[in-house]
C-alpha cells in the first residue's frame, strides 16, 4: 500500500506555458501574482486610513523593484555554492525564474526603495509600512507555491502522512537518499503560518491601532519567528556559521530588533494620535492651503464686520425749538 504524501508537480510543469519565446515559469507567476495581491491589501488598508491612492502607487513603484533586486542580492550571497562553486555557473544568479529570493534582502531593500518613495510623494514612510505589513506576509505566501512547483524549500525525511515527494530527476533532490523518500514540506509551514500571521497583524490592527511603524515590526517578529523553526527543519545548501544555517543566525537577531523597534516606538509615541492624515498632503497642497488660510484672515481682518458686536446708539433727533415771540 502507497502511503498517503504530497505529490510535486512534474519537472516540466515548472515551466507553465510559452508565448513565442518567452517562457512562464511557475516561479515567476507566483511572485508576481503575490505582488498584486499584496498591493490590493496595502492599498484598501492605506485608502482606509486617509492616504492617497497616487502617493501609494508611486511608493510602490520605487519598493518593488529594490525589493525583488535585494531579495536575489542576498539569495546569492548566502548560497553561492550554485552559481560561484566548483560546478556554478555565475550567469545563473541572474535567472530569478529559477527561483531563489531571500526575504531578508527583499525586505531590507525594499523598505529603501519605500524610503525613497515616501520622500517623493511627501508622505509618512512608517505609515505606508504599517499599511503594507500584512500584505507583505499574503506575498510571501503565495510566493511559496512557486517553492512548491520548482519541488524546493523541503526539509529532512519525514514518515508524516503530509510528507512531500521529490522526483529523484530533479536537481534538487538529496544525492544522500533513497529515491521514494518524503520529506517535510517545510514551503506549506511556511505558506500556512504566513497566512496565519497576516489574519493575526489585521486582527490586531483593528483592536489596538499600531502605529508609527509598530504594525511592520510586529510583521517582523511573526515572520522571524516562525522561519526561525521552519529553517531549523531545511536541509537545502545554505552557508553555515558555528554549523548552524545563517538563515537561522539572522532570524534571531532580525527578531531581537523586531521587539526592541516595536516597544521603543510605543514608548517614543505614547498618547500620540495617528499622523497619517498630514503627511498624506503634498507639500504644495499644503503650502498653498496654509496661505489661502492666512490670505484669507487678513482680508477678513481689514474688511469692516458688517453687523458690529455691540451696536451704536441711533443719535436722537434734534429737540423742537420753542419759537421766540417777537
Amino acid at each position: 500500500m502507497t502511503p498517503i504524501s504530497i505529490p510535486s508537480p512534474p519537472l516540466d510543469w515548472e515551466v507553465l506555458f510559452q508565448v513565442g519565446g518567452f517562457k512562464v515559469h511557475a516561479y515567476a507567476l507566483a511572485i508576481l501574482v503575490g505582488i498584486f495581491v499584496a498591493l490590493w491589501v496595502t492599498r484598501r488598508r492605506w485608502v482606509a486610513r486617509g492616504g492617497e491612492v497616487e502617493a501609494m502607487e508611486e511608493i510602490a513603484v520605487w519598493a518593488i523593484p529594490f525589493g525583488i533586486v535585494g531579495g536575489r542580492i542576498y539569495h546569492v550571497v548566502s548560497t553561492p555554492g550554485p552559481y560561484f562553486g566548483h560546478d556554478g555557473h555565475p550567469l545563473d544568479a541572474f535567472k530569478i525564474w529559477d527561483g531563489g529570493l531571500g526575504i531578508w534582502g527583499a525586505v531590507a531593500f525594499g523598505v529603501l526603495g519605500a524610503f525613497f518613495g515616501a520622500r517623493r510623494a511627501n508622505v509618512s514612510l512608517s505609515a505606508f509600512l504599517d499599511a503594507v505589513a500584512p500584505g507583505v506576509l499574503i506575498a510571501q505566501a503565495i510566493g511559496r507555491i512557486g517553492n512548491y512547483f520548482n519541488q524546493e524549500l523541503f526539509g529532512a525525511p519525514t514518515t508524516m502522512p503530509w510528507g512531500l515527494q521529490i522526483d529523484a530527476a530533479s536537481p534538487t533532490f538529496p544525492n544522500a537518499y533513497a529515491p521514494g523518500t518524503l520529506f517535510q514540506p517545510t514551503f506549506l509551514y511556511e505558506l500556512l503560518w504566513n497566512l496565519a500571521g497576516a489574519a493575526l497583524l489585521i486582527y490586531l490592527d483593528r483592536r489596538f491601532k499600531f502605529r508609527f511603524g509598530r504594525m511592520f515590526w510586529l510583521y517582523v517578529m511573526v515572520y522571524t519567528s516562525g522561519r526561525l523553526w521552519i529553517e531549523m527543519l531545511r536541509i537545502d545548501t545554505a552557508v553555515h556559521v558555528y554549523g548552524v544555517r545563517i538563515n537561522v543566525w539572522v532570524a534571531i537577531v532580525v527578531f531581537l530588533l523586531g521587539v526592541g523597534m516595536f516597544f521603543g516606538l510605543g514608548r517614543r509615541h505614547r498618547g500620540q494620535t495617528d499622523d497619517m492624515p498630514a503627511r498624506t498632503r503634498p507639500a504644495a497642497v499644503a503650502a498653498g492651503s496654509d496661505a489661502e488660510a492666512e490670505k484669507s484672515s487678513e482680508t477678513a481682518a481689514e474688511k469692516p464686520s458688517a453687523e458690529p458686536l455691540v451696536k451704536a446708539s441711533a443719535p436722537r433727533p434734534p429737540a423742537e425749538t420753542k419759537a421766540k415771540k417777537p
